[in-house]
């Protein structure tokens, strides 16, 4: 049941709260929650059964798939996808453009970031537009992400570095990646440079 303003096509299971926005031409999908002070523009397209904390921005031409938590206080500018499963902690932050400059407009210069299935983003990390964060992979609080992350690296500090792997299931695995779950009983292998489950 959609209470807010809205003028945008939310499925009729989704819920918007009175005082969120949803402009002309933005997509909200069944089940989907957006809270208190959101304003989803134009243009956006939010999938099934997310959830957008209190006072989130989902700007146009964004895509955000199913299943996706968006906490308190994050805006998801142009150029941004999400995949399913996402999460997002409280105040992360998304950038869209590399070298802003108030007097200079950069519109055309937007940079595209990519967030794979099933990533986690800690509360107050900041993810530098361009990059790409790998399948599963976990950002730890307050971490500066400005390179590609790997699948399922846990990664940490300013800038971020790899100090492990992560299950899907947001264990963290063996330091070398490789082995067993000791939680869900994932049996993991080398990959690449990352790591990957053990396909039955």
């Amino acid at each position: 049941m959609s209470t807010g303003r809205v003028a945008g096509k939310v499925d009729p299971t989704a819920v918007v709260h009175e005082s969120a926005y949803v402009d002309e031409g933005a997509v909200i999908g069944a089940g989907t929650r957006v809270w208190h002070f959101c304003h989803v523009l134009g243009g956006a397209t939010i999938g099934e059964r997310c959830s957008l904390g209190q006072n989130v921005v989902v700007m146009g031409g964004t895509r955000i798939g199913d299943n996706v938590k968006v906490q308190n206080n994050v805006s998801v500018y142009e150029g941004v996808e999400l995949e399913s499963d996402v999460f997002c902690g409280p105040s992360m932050v998304f950038t869209n453009v590399i070298n802003p400059r108030s007097h200079v407009s950069r519109k055309h210069e937007y940079m595209r970031t990519l967030v794979k299935r099933g990533s986690s983003i800690g509360a107050n990390a900041t993810i530098v537009c361009g990059t790409t964060l790998g399948e599963y992979s976990f950002i730890g609080a307050g971490a500066v992400i400005s390179k590609d992350v790997p699948a399922y690296a846990l990664m940490v500090g300013v800038p971020a570095r790899r100090i492990g792997w992560m299950c899907q299931c947001g264990e963290r695995l063996p330091d070398t990646g490789v082995g067993t779950c000791a939680s869900c009983g994932t049996t993991y292998e080398r990959h690449g440079e990352g790591i990957r489950p053990v396909s039955g």
